[in-house]
């Protein structure tokens, strides 16, 4: 079937939360760009937004009517290409509202299956729950027998359980974006053996269209970007256990936060992270991945003992970071949870302490906002990192040690055949995660 025709009828699953709605505002625009350029009036197109809450789809709503805007601003050019005659020689405002409309009068809210009778493609970002992805892709099915093709944004489960356990016969793929979809460039796609030669091309001719980079990932528990992020986490933890047993529960997970983005140069410690992608949600990936690759042990009790706490970490629903490992004030951390107490340490009474337990630090630490632009960032990420492991200091060797772990994570997942590459691997890394260089490097080299 031709790529344009897989759009006349398209749904997102999922389509108010976090991952759906970068989704949805992708897939509208794609449909609209493909019905403006065909021209024909008589070219019925639908995008199915589904969802279980009509106020999360009114809120969908607005959030891809201001968001299709700001595309038609920076985009000006090509959406007064998209129209003719009279239309063409509109005040741009009121262009720019018209192709709000256009765009956004594809979209039909629904939060009944049944809706999707006769759907040609369906993209799924639900919870990463595997029985609940497996109900809603047979429902799906049921309506459609043997004609949808499914393009799941899981993370971590095995795409040939989904299609199995739903009865796909290989008209499933893995289509894995990173958050925030509509911003970030990365999509890994995991492809099963059976996966249908037609649904292969079409998600390669997808990719293209909506100008994303495409890094291929075997079909194991995790991929290649959960596999190292929850490997990494876990490293995290275990270092804040074993400080734990000298200093403070609060002081412990501050140090080893610190350490993992400024001695590493990250946008994120570690457990700053982990409340972004939410406590919830990795012990949701944590639990796919060790019910499936039995040579390791992937849990922490650490973070099922946070959820009974309370402190989930994840996003409210105007985006602002909810509480987790940290207490967030204006989007700045402000406090770390102390488990035994049950309440947060203020950050201020930490900060020195952590100072003086890391010892001494390089003469220069790049900055990960200012390096990732600069243009000599190469060589002062070498120069830094050989004199970060000349400097004897408990951050200093915790940072080196962190980051070998790392390289150790990447190169598994290389040797485990999950990732064909290096390259794949550092790709991820730093497209899908914003790392400044990829874990796959000579920085952490035993000298």
């Amino acid at each position: 079937m031709a790529y344009e025709n897989q759009f006349k009828k398209v749904a997102v699953l999922g389509a108010a939360g976090k991952m759906g709605s970068g989704i949805l505002l992708l897939t509208a625009i794609e449909m609209a760009k493909i019905k403006f350029q065909q021209d024909d009036p008589e070219n019925d197109f639908t995008l199915y937004a589904m969802d279980i809450s009509d106020e999360g789809l009114k809120g969908v709503m607005k959030y891809i009517e201001k968001q299709v805007r700001k595309n038609g601003e920076r985009n000006f050019e090509q959406v007064k290409g998209y129209y003719t005659g009279n239309d063409q020689e509109m005040a741009e405002e009121d262009l720019l509202e018209k192709y709000v409309s256009d765009v956004t009068k594809l979209i039909k809210p629904v939060t009944y299956l049944g809706s999707l009778m006769n759907v040609d493609t369906v993209f799924e970002a639900v919870s990463e729950n595997i029985g609940l992805k497996v109900k809603l892709l047979a429902e799906i099915e049921n309506y459609n027998p043997g004609r949808v093709w499914y393009l799941t944004n899981t993370s971590s489960i095995p795409i040939k359980e989904l299609d199995e356990a739903a009865g796909l016969y290989g008209r499933i793929i893995g289509f894995h974006f990173y958050n925030p979809p509509a911003i970030q460039k990365l999509v890994e796609v995991i492809e099963p053996e059976d996966t249908v030669s037609g649904l292969k091309d079409f998600a390669r001719q997808l990719i293209e269209h909506m100008g994303k980079i495409m890094v291929p990932a075997n079909d194991i528990a995790g991929f290649i970007g959960n596999g190292h992020f929850i490997r990494d986490s876990l490293f995290g933890i275990k270092q804040v256990g074993k400080l734990s047993e000298e200093i403070s529960f609060p002081l412990a997970v501050y140090m080893v936060n610190n350490i993992t983005s400024r001695f590493l140069v990250r946008p994120m410690g570690i457990f700053q992270l982990i409340d972004y992608v939410g406590i919830d949600v990795v012990i949701s990936i944590m639990n796919v991945m060790n019910n499936r690759i039995k040579e390791e042990k992937i849990n922490s009790p650490l973070l099922d003992k946070l959820m009974e706490l309370g402190a989930k970490g994840g996003q409210n629903p105007d985006g602002s970071q909810k509480n987790g490992f940290f207490l967030y004030d204006g989007g700045k951390i402000s406090g770390v949870y102390d488990h035994e107490s049950r309440s947060y340490k203020p950050i201020s009474g930490l900060k020195e302490q952590a100072f003086m337990k890391l010892g001494s630090t390089p003469s220069y630490i790049p900055v990960w906002k200012e390096i990732i632009k600069d243009p000599e960032k190469g060589k002062k990420l070498e120069d830094y990192f050989v004199e970060l492991s000349e400097t004897d200091s408990p951050g200093a060797n915790l940072a080196m040690e962190y980051g070998r772990n790392s390289k150790k994570i990447a190169e598994k997942l290389v040797s485990d055949k999950v990732a064909l590459n290096d390259q794949d691997v550092n790709i991820i890394l730093k497209r899908g995660f914003l790392h400044a260089y990829g874990p796959i490097n000579n920085y952490f080299n035993k000298l």
